[in-house]
This record gives C-alpha cells, structure tokens and sequence, in this order.
C-alpha cells in the first residue's frame, strides 16, 4: 500500500472514531428533554405533582415559594438547585444573602425529594425537582400548565459569592432589571410577566418602610398608603417579625393579571413595581396583560420555560444529589 493511500485509510479510521466517540457523548448527553425520566423512574413527575397538591393543602405558602425557588435559583448562572445547598464552613449558602430575604419552606423541597427517592433511589437530581415544583405550584395558584423539560443535573457549589450580580434588587433602575434578564435570553414583555408573579405572596416591611418613611413616597395611592402603614407600623421593622403586605389585596392567593391593575393605580409595593407601569419601554406591556389575563399567561409561561433553561447541567456534568441541601459526598 502506498504512502499516499495509507493516510487516506488512515483518516478514515481516524474519521470514523471521531464520529462514534461525538456520537456516544450524544447520547450520553441528550440535554433537557421532555419526560426525561420516563425510562428511569416513569413516576417521577407524578410523584411531584402529588406533593406539591398535599403540601399546598397543607401549607398554602408553599406555592409561593415554589415560584420564587425557581427565578433564584435559575437566575444565578445555572439551573443546578445551587440554591438548596446549606452553608458549609468554607462556603456561604446562597439561602442565607440578602438577595434570598424571606425564602423559606426547602424543607419541603426535602419532603418531595424523600418521597421520589423512595421510589427510584438516585436518579432524579434536585434541579428538575425545584423546576417541576414550580410547575406545579404555578397550577395550584391558578395559573397556566407550563410543559417543562427534564434532565437537569445538581452543582456542587453555592453561587452566594456572584448572587448579586445577576439576580436584580427591587430597588434597581428598571434597565438594570431589564439588562440582567436579556442576559438569559428573556425579552421585554418576558420580564414583565415574570414580574407578574408579584401578583401573590406578600412582601415584608423591610422590603419597603423606605417608601412610607421619612417621607411618604408622593407616587404612591393615597389609599393604598393608609393600609401600608397600616401594615408596616415601624419606620426600622424587625426582620424576624410577622410584618408584611400582601402584593395584592383583591387576590392574594391567585395568580392571576389584578398585579397589573394595581400598578396602573399606583398600588405597586416595590419600586419596580411602580417602574414597570411608568416606563416607556414596559408600559405598553403592563396595559396589555392588564387587559388580557390569556396574553399574561402566554408571555409568562414561555418566560418561565426560558428561565428553567438557563444554562443547565446535563449529560455527565453535575451530580444527582441525595440530599439537596448537601453535596455529595466525593470518596
């Protein structure tokens, strides 16, 4: 054989080899995918869905924590449940900044992980379990059914350190909100449907004393002012006390488009609340999904899909934790 016709074989083989190994990571690898567990453990999502339903009868805040897992988890770099991971000696957790004021209930989280667990031992990671809890605790507060992908893998890693450049304070400028959230891929009228999830929950006095005193913020309601100071009777409050508003008085445990009613009346509790209807770049949204609760629904649930797929683990990257509120453990 000559020289000439040797190599050509020869990059052939070679050829061949890298198809297969490119091949094989690919399956290996698939990325999120729908019903990612259907082979593994077929009951996984059903598992979920029924405890989400238990718990919320139980302990109608849960629902509300769902949500708020999903956008502080998802929004710091990767969907990886990052979140859930406890302080360590070396490492703060990402539960305990001030960006994660008033997260509460991953005790739950933990409830459902028992109950998947016991099922089909180490095969569903905590990502998917934090984003199909949301899923689920979207319906249960009267909002849209969003199909979601599976197949997320766990990081071993809090993010508290980088927490703050990504995921945006309610006092930011309305650009720096709309900035941080183009990052992921989320467009205008994405960011505010998200923000539509202010439409439940309550927010704490801490969060917006700064708006009743010294002074009273001149933009807000006259009438909503009275049941806010009402509410928030300390200008320093304790952040340990049970003192909050809730976002939306009419209907605070639905989700539904009465948030961007309120705004539009200046009955908005955080300042970017009030942003969101008065700038040009996000009012005409604010309006329509005010008008059109099926608009709302639309915007929000392809924001949320956006947003359970921000930059996940998946194939052999990552881990599928026992716990997740720990690591495990690397022998």
């Amino acid at each position: 054989m000559g020289a000439k016709a040797f190599f050509f074989f020869a990059l052939l083989s070679f050829s061949a080899v890298s198809l297969r190994a490119a091949f094989a990571e690919d399956e290996e690898d698939p990325g999120l995918v729908m019903n990612f567990y259907k082979d593994a453990c077929p009951q996984a999502e059903d598992i979920i869905r029924e405890q989400v339903k238990l718990l919320y009868k139980r302990h109608k805040n849960t629902a509300f924590s769902w949500l708020r897992n999903i956008f502080h988890d998802c929004a710091v770099q990767s969907c990886d449940a990052s979140l859930l991971l406890d302080s360590t000696r070396r490492t703060l957790s990402e539960k305990e900044t001030d960006r994660s004021f008033g997260l509460r209930n991953f005790r739950y989280l933990d409830t459902i992980k028992e109950a998947v667990e016991r099922e089909c031992p180490g095969v569903v990671s905590c990502a998917d379990i934090l984003v199909l809890s949301a899923r689920d605790g979207i319906v249960s507060l009267g909002g849209p059914y969003i199909p979601l992908k599976t197949g997320r893998r766990d990081g071993r890693k809090s993010r508290a350190d980088v927490i703050e450049q990504y995921l945006p304070d309610h006092n930011e400028s309305i650009s720096v909100v709309l900035e941080r959230f183009a990052a992921m891929g989320i467009d205008t009228p994405g960011v505010v449907a998200l923000l539509g999830a202010h439409s439940v929950g309550r927010t704490h006095c801490v969060k917006l004393v700064h708006r009743l005193y010294p002074e009273v913020d001149p933009v807000l309601n006259p009438d909503h002012v009275e049941h806010m100071l009402h509410k928030c009777p300390d200008s320093i409050p304790d952040p340990k006390a049970v003192q909050y508003v809730r976002n939306d008085r009419g209907t605070p445990m639905i989700l539904d488009n009465n948030y961007y009613r309120n705004i539009l009346d200046n009955k908005g509790l955080l300042i970017v609340d009030h942003q969101l209807a008065t700038d040009k770049r996000t009012k005409p949204y604010v309006k329509k999904m005010a008008k059109s609760q099926d608009y709302y629904f639309k915007e929000f649930a392809r924001a949320i899909t956006i947003l359970s797929e921000n930059n996940p683990l998946t194939g052999n990257k990552g881990e599928i934790r026992k716990q997740c509120n720990v690591a495990n453990k690397l022998h």
